[in-house]
């Protein structure tokens, strides 16, 4: 192993590490890391208690599981197709390489 390899892994091995340090004893349900729907939820309620909710949303997943399965399956499919598409791109660059 090269010292550009030994460097790289070592800074992996920090970005891995580090924000489980930083963050530690925080978890998803003492509010530290609350979504911005939340927030967002929460400053409206402060700023106005009198506020009526006026949309709704059209389906709501049966359960927490269920939610986080079809946010991952969306980015499942967004990373699918930003693959192919730099994928389409990469191989055009090649091919006009090769004509060359």
């Amino acid at each position: 192993m090269n010292t550009k390899n030994i460097i790289l892994l070592i800074i992996v091995a920090i970005l891995i590490i580090a924000p489980l340090v930083i963050f530690n004893g925080h978890g998803e349900n003492d509010g530290y890391f609350g979504g911005s729907d939340d927030q967002g939820g929460e400053a409206i309620e402060k700023s106005n208690p009198n506020y009526k909710v006026w949309a709704a949303p059209a389906w709501e997943p049966p359960s927490g599981e269920i939610e986080s399965l079809l946010f991952a399956l969306q980015a499942a499919i967004g990373a699918i197709i930003i693959g192919y598409v730099f994928g389409y791109w990469h191989g055009g660059n090649n091919a006009k390489k090769d004509k060359k």
